[in-house]
C-alpha cells in the first residue's frame, strides 16, 4: 500500500518551524535585555590587617591572631552610575587619604567619587590612614612619621582597586530589598554623664572600672540595630548592619583586633555563610559600652554574642519590597565644616619643631584638618535610597543626637545612619555640647566648631526630602 506525502502539510510544519526560529532572536533578545535591566549587586572583601612591625593607631604590630581585620563592602549597578558602599575594619580614615580611597573605588567600579562611601568601624587596635597628615610630617623632616606611616595602607588600595574590579563581573541581580530592625540589649550607654548644673561630671568611657559610673542610667543611646537586606529571589546576598557605639572592649594589645562588632559580624557569616555580611558603626561618638564593660576580656565575647544576636533578629524580621532600577536613588550635600577655633596653624606649625610623642599623634592631623578647612574642601554627605528606606552617610565621629534627630524627622521612613566616614573632623558634638565639657568637645577631640550642628542638621533635612523647619513657618 503506497502512502502520499501530502505537501500543504509538510509546508506548514516547515512554515512554522521557520517562523520559531525567527523568534528565537527576539526572545533571546529581551530576555538580555531584562537581565541588563536588572539592578544587581557586587560584593568584595579583602584582608586588610597589618603585618607584624608596622603600625596601627596607637602601638605596632607584634603578632597576628586568628581574627584579621577585614575591608567588605559592594557595588550597586543598573541605578544610574554605580553606586559604592565601603566599611573598613581601621580606626579611621582621613583628609588626603578618604579622598583616595574613594577614587580608587570609583575608577575599579566605573563610577564618579561622589558616588563612593568609605566608612570605618572605628576599631582602636588597628590601623589609621591620613595622607595629608603623613605629608606635612615629611615636609617638616621628621623622621618617625609613627601611626601616619602609610606604606601599608598604599598597598592596601592597590590591592583592593584590583579586588573590586574582578568583583564586577560576577554581580548578580537583586529583585528584592528587606529592613529590619532590633533592639541591641545592655551594649551601648552615654559617655557623657552630666551633673545638676549641666556639665559633664565625668566621662564613662568604653571601659569603666568605676561601679559608681556603670550604675549610672543608659542614658541618651539609640538602642536600635537596623539592618538592609539586598536579595535574588528568595537568596539573600547582602545584609547590610547599622548600630552606633564604639567598639572597644580593649585595646593597646598590639594584635589587630576587629573588636566586638567585628567578632559580631564573624558570628552572623558563620550563620549566614552564603550572604555577605557588611556593618557600619553609626552615630557612636558619644556612646560607649562602658555601662556594660568593667575591662574584663570576657567581655568582648559577651557584647559580641549580644549584637550578633540582635543582627540576627532584624535580618529575620527584615520586611521584602520588589527593586527595580527606580527604586534607588542616591544624593549628595557637599559642605564645608568650619574649623575650631583652637586651631592655629603657627601655633601648630612650631609644635612640629620639636615634636613629642603627643604632637605625634594630634599635630600633624590637626594641621591636615585646618588645611583642608582653609583650602575650602567640602565633605560630601550622602543619602542612599532603597524604597523607603534611606542611609545617610556622615563623616567624623558624630554625636547619636544627629541619628535620633535624622529618625525622628522621617519617621515615615525607614532611617539608618553609617558614620565614621572622613575621620578628618575628629568628634563633632552637638552645639550645647561644646559648654557642657567633657573630652568629646575638648580641643584634643574635636575639630570642629559648635556652628557644624546648624550646617550639618540643614544639610539632613535636605538629603531625607523635609523642609527646613526655619523656612517652612515663614
Amino acid at each position: 500500500m503506497s502512502h502520499k506525502i501530502h505537501r500543504p502539510h509538510l509546508n506548514a510544519v516547515v512554515f512554522l518551524a521557520l517562523l520559531v526560529l525567527s523568534w528565537l532572536p527576539d526572545f533571546a533578545a529581551r530576555g538580555h535585555a531584562a537581565e541588563s535591566d536588572a539592578v544587581k549587586i557586587a560584593t568584595f572583601d579583602l584582608d586588610v590587617t597589618p603585618p607584624v612591625g608596622s603600625m596601627m593607631a596607637y602601638d605596632p604590630v607584634r603578632r597576628s591572631d586568628e581574627l584579621g581585620l577585614r575591608c567588605r563592602g559592594l557595588v550597586i549597578l543598573g541605578a544610574d552610575q554605580p553606586i559604592v558602599l565601603c566599611a573598613v575594619d581601621w580606626i579611621g580614615i582621613a583628609n588626603g587619604a578618604h579622598d583616595t580611597f574613594r577614587d580608587v573605588l570609583a575608577a575599579a567600579a566605573e563610577t564618579t567619587r561622589d558616588r563612593v562611601a568609605v566608612h570605618c568601624l572605628h576599631q582602636h587596635d588597628a590601623p589609621r590612614c591620613d595622607f595629608t597628615a603623613e605629608q606635612i610630617l615629611h615636609h617638616a623632616g621628621a623622621t618617625d612619621l609613627g601611626p601616619y606611616e602609610s606604606s601599608f595602607q598604599r598597598g592596601v588600595l592597590h590591592q583592593l582597586g584590583q579586588t573590586v574590579t574582578a568583583a564586577l563581573p560576577h554581580a548578580q541581580p537583586i529583585t528584592h530589598a528587606g529592613f529590619g530592625t532590633a533592639v541591641v540589649e545592655n551594649v551601648a550607654s552615654n559617655r557623657r554623664l552630666l551633673g545638676p548644673d549641666g556639665k559633664v561630671k565625668a566621662t564613662r568611657y568604653t571601659t569603666c572600672r568605676d561601679p559608681d559610673l556603670r550604675a549610672e542610667p543608659e542614658g541618651t543611646i539609640d538602642p536600635e540595630l537596623n539592618c538592609l537586606v539586598f536579595y535574588d529571589g528568595d537568596k539573600a546576598l547582602a545584609s547590610m548592619t547599622y548600630y552606633a557605639c564604639h567598639p572597644q572592649s580593649y585595646y593597646r594589645t598590639g594584635v589587630p583586633s576587629p573588636d566586638f562588632p567585628g567578632i559580631a559580624r564573624i558570628i552572623r557569616g558563620q550563620d549566614v555563610p552564603e550572604t555577605m555580611h557588611i556593618h557600619f558603626n553609626g552615630a557612636g561618638g558619644n556612646i560607649g559600652a562602658g555601662k556594660y564593660n568593667d575591662g574584663d576580656k570576657a567581655n568582648r565575647l559577651i557584647l559580641a554574642a549580644r549584637v550578633a544576636d540582635a543582627m540576627k533578629r532584624a535580618f529575620e524580621s527584615a520586611e521584602r519590597f520588589p527593586v527595580r532600577p527606580e527604586s534607588i536613588a542616591w544624593s549628595v550635600a557637599p559642605v564645608a565644616l568650619p574649623p575650631a577655633p583652637h586651631l592655629d596653624r603657627e601655633q601648630l606649625l612650631a609644635a612640629l619643631q620639636n615634636p613629642s610623642s603627643s604632637d605625634t599623634q594630634n599635630v600633624p592631623a590637626d594641621l591636615a584638618w585646618l588645611g583642608r578647612c582653609q583650602s575650602g574642601h567640602k565633605i560630601d554627605l550622602a543619602c542612599l535610597a532603597v524604597g523607603d528606606v534611606r542611609v545617610l552617610h556622615m563623616p567624623g565621629e558624630l554625636f547619636v543626637e544627629y541619628q535620633l534627630a535624622a529618625k525622628k524627622m522621617r519617621d515615615d521612613l525607614h532611617v539608618a545612619m553609617a558614620v565614621y566616614g572622613d575621620y578628618g573632623p575628629g568628634y563633632i558634638g552637638t552645639e550645647i555640647a561644646y559648654g557642657q565639657g567633657g573630652y568629646e568637645t575638648s580641643p584634643r577631640a574635636s575639630r570642629v566648631d559648635k556652628s557644624c550642628e546648624r550646617i550639618l542638621m540643614d544639610n539632613i533635612t535636605q538629603l531625607l526630602g523635609v523642609e527646613d523647619s526655619a523656612t517652612s513657618g515663614q
